[in-house]
């Protein structure tokens, strides 16, 4: 039996293939992410060798990422959404996961995930970067801390830089500093607000934080392995120590939404983003770690950007659903109490 075909349904569908027409006409892909170092390198290592040449343009959405998701929980009801890649931390990728955003990410569409662990893996994004939290220092003017408690030690009073956009990786190892769990940080709310008495620096962005340490206005702060040993290269004085309490793990990731314009373009980047190229390109130049099996990433520098087997067992996870119903609550938190 044939099932007449409506006027509105024909128009609809005509609708439809129209618009995929023009997006594959467009050979187009808009990527929410950062600026700054992570979007140059994503220029360097993806947009221009790997896009380009499949004939897409990559357009960088920049913001950080509490509007990025607010941009995707808005627009998540409409039929077609302003971004095609959204790119966010592991945790932030679950958030927006609970409110039915992501298109489902397979190795069909995306054939590089079948190099990623199993570990890795979700069913909504992919992982791109891997670090940890660890507590970065100036070799010239202060010994190692042991761990993030040194944090609020009078002795370092005015010296300790903190970074505003990873508010919950503070709080978060503030917690695991006054021995809280992963999943109730009232010790580590107390904690910061008794930290407020050692003045710390609170910088708008990682760069800025790089400067302070650059021109020694903070002589240490917790930051990302990665990132201390990218800005070493790049000729600041710094070391890193992993802390007694345990490094904390930091995937950074990227999710195509289910309203995406070019949503075919979208998971073609998702698939670069794993390339073995793309991989060894972020580790050479930003010093994260792969998240695929078969990247060559050197061994002197897989040393230098990874945590030993000891370090790794001891490594604390985020808790995802604590933090998707509380994230609200511990930004009024930060922005309110602790800043304020």
């Amino acid at each position: 039996m044939t099932t007449p075909i409506g006027r509105r349904s024909l128009i609809g569908a005509t609708a439809a293939m129209t618009l995929t027409r023009r997006a594959k006409a467009a050979g187009q892909v808009v990527v929410g992410t950062w600026g700054g170092d992570y979007g140059a390198l994503l220029d360097k290592n993806i947009d221009k060798p790997l896009m380009a040449p499949q004939g897409i343009e990559v357009v960088q959405d920049v913001n950080n990422a509490e509007p990025r998701k607010t941009k995707l929980t808005v627009e998540r009801k409409s039929r077609r959404g302003t971004m095609d890649v959204a790119c966010l931390s592991d945790i932030d990728l679950y958030t927006m996961s609970q409110l039915d955003v992501w298109e489902p990410v397979t190795e069909q569409a995306v054939p590089n995930l079948a190099h990623v662990p199993k570990a890795y893996r979700t069913p909504y994004a992919i992982p791109q970067i891997i670090s940890g939290k660890v507590m970065l220092y100036n070799p010239g003017k202060m010994a190692p801390p042991k761990g993030f408690a040194d944090m609020w030690d009078p002795a370092n009073k005015g010296k300790l830089g903190l970074i505003d956009i990873q508010y919950l990786y503070v709080i978060m190892l503030a917690n695991l500093a006054k021995g809280g769990p992963m999943n109730d940080f009232s010790a580590g709310k107390k904690a910061l607000m008794e930290l407020k008495a050692l003045e710390p620096r609170i910088y708008p962005s990682n760069e800025e934080f790089a400067v302070g340490m650059k021109t020694g206005e903070v002589l240490f702060g917790p930051m990302w392995l990665a990132r201390g040993v990218f800005w070493k290269k790049g000729g600041i004085n710094m070391a890193a120590a992993v802390p007694a309490e345990g490094a904390i793990a930091y995937v950074s990731g990227a999710g195509v939404p289910k309203n995406a314009p070019n949503k075919e373009n979208a998971m073609a980047y998702l698939n670069a983003m794993l390339d073995p190229r793309a991989q060894v390109g972020f580790a050479q130049s930003m010093s994260y770690a792969p998240t695929v099996n078969n990247a060559p990433v050197p061994e002197p520098l897989m040393k230098e950007i990874g945590f030993t087997a000891a370090e790794q067992a001891n490594m604390k996870y985020p808790d995802f659903e604590y933090l998707a119903k509380n994230t609200a609550s511990l930004l009024d938190f930060w922005n309110k109490e602790f800043k304020a």
